[in-house]
């Protein structure tokens, strides 16, 4: 595929007082690109922010941003392997802002176990281009991208 038609995604969840930090950084990997080359032996970098619930409890954010096209393409072939593919494809119009982004919720426990699908824990925003700048055009891109990513996942 020669291109892509994101500028970036944006990865983002929560690790609660509750929850293991390295299980829940495994479950944003989930969606995240293998470094190769010279960035072979670090790991997809990943931002941490400290911030505090509402009864004073920690909440550590995990966030990463893949700008690069070939990382974008592999967080997008993730989103091939959907269990409800057809579901997301149908709501692709409501999923995609104004703005000509696209939004999406991801199940962070199946995340964990290598899985697939909508649900909570785990924001997906991606920067859809368009040209002009319209939503009409963003869901077109978008639906046209991942229509050929899943038809190359799963020939």
């Amino acid at each position: 595929m020669p291109q892509i038609p994101l500028h970036y995604v944006d990865l983002r969840t929560f690790c609660y007082a509750t929850e293991d930090e390295k299980r829940v950084e495994e479950a944003l990997r989930t969606f995240l690109p293998d470094r190769e080359g010279d960035d072979a032996d670090e790991p997809f970098p990943i931002e941490r922010a400290e911030s505090e619930g509402h009864y004073g409890d920690r909440i550590l954010v995990l966030s990463a941003r893949v700008e690069n096209a070939d990382d974008v393409r592999h967080v997008l072939s993730r989103l091939a392997d959907l269990e409800s593919f057809d579901e997301l494809m149908d709501e692709l119009d409501e999923r995609v802002t104004e703005n000509t982004e696209l939004f999406l919720r991801l199940d962070k426990q199946a995340a964990f176990e290598g899985d697939v699908r909508l649900g909570d824990g785990i924001t997906f925003r991606g920067k859809v281009e368009a040209y002009p700048a319209k939503k009409e055009k963003a869901v077109a891109n978008a639906e046209e991208v991942l229509e050929r990513l899943r038809e190359q996942t799963h020939d």
